[in-house]
């Protein structure tokens, strides 16, 4: 069993903790949350750990629940039970979305993937479809959350040559790294390897069948995530059905996270930003402040448009995304909104 240290423990965190120490709990980190129950890694090795029943009608929102990555404060119970989660510590990093099923439905709610990760690993297949807009998506995720995003193309020994495939995802990406790998032939390992140290934490995010788990599986050495046959094809079978927090022997963490049919956006005008930095400076250029980029002269994104400096597809995408977050933003001001008229406190994104 690893110490706290290696699972991403620090002073930061220590002091983070003093409260709950005081109090005669102890820390741990969530490493795979099944219902009603949660695996948790601490000094003492791995345990099942409860969460009381009052915990989901205490909390304003769902979001602030445990989920794998957290670090939480455990209450020892008497010999032969499970330990309590009493406490969840204030989160680094967070991955959220809208929930997959509340797109288009009256119910708006946050689901947190991820907590307390330092490099998201975008994971996308060299033989399937590359699309520019999902890189988007997720990079607008990935900035959101808080953690450095470097995206994977997998499974390059499929591919002629993925060095074409490889520039034209690094249009789309502007600094963040992109990194050609193959499981089979070692490929880009060492690479993905240069993001990983004791206490690092990282998440792999991508569509099923695009070979995360195989990488988990290769970077721990062993079979840690069942993982599904390769079609001749070479696109694989969805197999991870849980998040799992993996701990690597050489060092580092990862998060192998079930495929997301569903991507869409959780409250993301920052990561918007950082995704689409480009067309922000190019906003910033505008003669009016106000410019809707719709014909009003000194407009810099129309004449980037026009001299061909900014992708029409890119420009809709982008706009596509605002519209999306205004959206939900709207939403949910008429629900705090509604709540008010009822005289109800405002209970968050449940």
């Amino acid at each position: 069993m690893p110490d706290l240290a290696t699972l991403g423990w620090d002073d930061d965190w220590r002091t983070a903790f003093e409260e709950h120490r005081a109090a005669g709990l102890v820390p741990g980190r969530v490493a795979v949350q099944h219902r009603g129950a949660y695996d948790v890694l601490t000094e003492e090795g791995e345990e099942r750990a409860r969460l009381p029943g009052r915990a989901r009608r205490d909390v304003e929102s769902l979001a602030e629940l445990p989920v794998v990555g957290d670090w939480i404060a455990l209450e020892r119970a008497a010999a032969g039970d499970a330990p309590t989660i009493r406490a969840v510590l204030p989160r680094r990093t967070k991955f959220s979305r809208l929930a997959a099923h509340d797109p288009g439905s009256d119910v708006t709610r946050e689901q947190v993937v991820a907590a307390n990760v330092d490099v998201a690993f975008i994971v996308a297949s060299l033989v399937d479809d590359l699309s520019p807009r999902r890189f988007e998506r997720y990079l607008t995720l990935a900035w959101e959350s808080g953690a450095r995003p470097v995206i994977l193309l997998t499974k390059a020994d499929l591919a002629p040559d993925p060095r074409p495939a490889v520039a034209a995802v690094a249009e789309i990406a502007g600094d963040v790294p992109v990194h050609a790998v193959s499981v089979r032939s070692g490929l880009g390992l060492d690479a993905v390897r240069s993001y990983l140290a004791p206490g690092v934490t990282t998440v792999l995010l991508g569509p099923s069948g695009v070979g995360k788990s195989r990488l988990v599986n290769t970077l721990a050495g062993e079979e840690v995530m069942t993982t599904g046959a390769v079609r001749h094809d070479g696109s694989g079978r969805h197999t991870t059905t849980h998040r799992q927090l993996v701990i690597l022997p050489g060092g580092g963490i990862v998060v192998d996270n079930p495929g997301m049919r569903e991507l869409h956006l959780w409250l993301a005008a920052d990561g918007l930003e950082e995704a689409f930095e480009d067309i922000v400076e190019l906003e910033a250029q505008c003669r009016f402040a106000d410019c809707r980029h719709e014909g009003e002269p000194g407009c810099a994104i129309q004449e980037a448009l026009a001299d061909g400096r900014l992708d029409p597809a890119r420009w809709r995408s982008y706009r596509e995304l605002q519209q999306e977050l205004a959206g939900l933003e709207e939403r949910l001001a008429r629900r705090e909104r509604s709540r008010a008229r009822r005289g109800r406190p405002g209970a968050g994104a449940s």
